[in-house]
């Protein structure tokens, strides 16, 4: 059977696993963005009356903001929870349309809906854990529009409920939420007690390599980059052996920091920081971090680094690390004015 016949047999029995099952390879079958949009639409309105389109929802949603149209994802989640009668069900729905706005970058009307469903949880469910949940979603993208101390007020809140109810990990995870508020407000003491406290307690590898993220956030606010680079390094040692996905947003992280600093022209410090990173590897991103190292010591004015790059950067054969060093060893344009 051809895919085109067993996605309009899945169309037809409303077959919502199986539709998820074949997406990726039946929209890319599809040529033209009409034909695109057509079929979208057809799947759109089954996806609505299954019992769990979520997973569904969301693809569909990332096909749409690819042509530009949120708007048309957003209104199939809506029509969702316009279906969901049971409380369960609707808080459900509710929880997923806040979750599409936050995920497409709407934090105004994430808000609003997140409040709908904290209403609907503290009047008609009543679990603490929903609500504490909802809150601390408020917190986050009221951090999102800048109203920080908002934020912590929410969070604040959360940690108060995930605390009095037992929910340890949860309220590790407020900790760091909050951590992170107090650093965007500038008020690392606070910030860098509340790691502490997340630090002391018995806790996932996740939750341990977010704290070292937020970590090297406040050592970098206090500008004291030795130390930054040693908790990220833990961070990225830790995220190793946890999962792809997290190895990649530690990592991200780390070059997002070292570029900062070349735009900063701190060359000494990248320098003397990559080696620690190199010696975690095998591959060829320990050349990578050394070849970081070579440049920063050429821009610093070590005429003889410049040749060590060079021999480093040939030994990097992953594409993306190579591109990286591409677009670090450019060299900065600037414009001065004379007045």
């Amino acid at each position: 059977m051809d895919i085109k016949k067993e996605w309009e047999k899945a169309l037809s029995e409303k077959d919502c696993e199986k539709l998820l099952e074949l997406f990726d390879d039946y929209i890319d079958s599809i040529e033209t963005e009409e034909e695109l949009r057509e079929e979208l639409k057809r799947l759109g309105e089954v996806a609505v009356q299954c019992n769990d389109p979520y997973d569904l929802l969301h693809e569909i949603g990332h096909v749409y903001a690819h042509l530009d149209d949120v708007e048309s994802a957003i209104k199939l989640y809506k029509r969702v929870v316009e279906k969901k009668d049971d409380p369960e069900e609707y808080a459900t729905a509710l929880y997923y349309l806040a979750d599409a706005y936050e995920h497409f970058g709407m934090p105004e009307k994430a808000i609003e809906t997140y409040q709908k469903l904290l209403e609907h949880e503290e009047n008609v469910l009543k679990n603490d854990k929903e609500i504490a949940l909802t809150l601390a979603n408020l917190a986050v993208n009221y951090d999102e529009l800048g109203e920080t101390e908002k934020a912590i007020e929410l969070m604040e809140r959360a940690r108060e409920i995930f605390e009095r109810i037992n929910d340890e990990k949860n309220r590790l995870i407020s900790l760091l939420d909050l951590a992170h508020f107090h650093y965007e407000l500038g008020d690392y003491d606070t910030a860098e007690a509340l790691i502490k406290e997340v630090l002391r307690n018995p806790r996932d590898d996740e939750i341990e390599i977010n704290a070292k993220l937020v970590e090297a956030e406040i050592h970098a606010g206090r500008e004291d980059y030795d130390r930054a680079f040693k908790a990220l390094r833990e961070a990225l040692l830790k995220a190793i052996n946890v999962s792809d996905d997290i190895f990649g947003v530690v990592f991200d992280t780390l070059v997002d920091f070292i570029e900062g600093l070349f735009n900063e022209n701190a060359y000494d410090t990248i320098a003397r920081n990559m080696e620690t990173f190199a010696e975690l590897f095998e591959d060829d991103t320990r050349h990578f971090f050394r070849a970081i190292a070579e440049l920063a010591r050429w821009r610093a004015g070590d005429e003889e680094a410049k040749k060590r790059f060079d021999e480093l950067y040939a030994k990097v054969e992953n594409e993306e690390l190579r591109s990286i060093l591409d677009e670090w060893k450019r060299p900065k344009l600037s414009l001065s004015l004379g007045l």
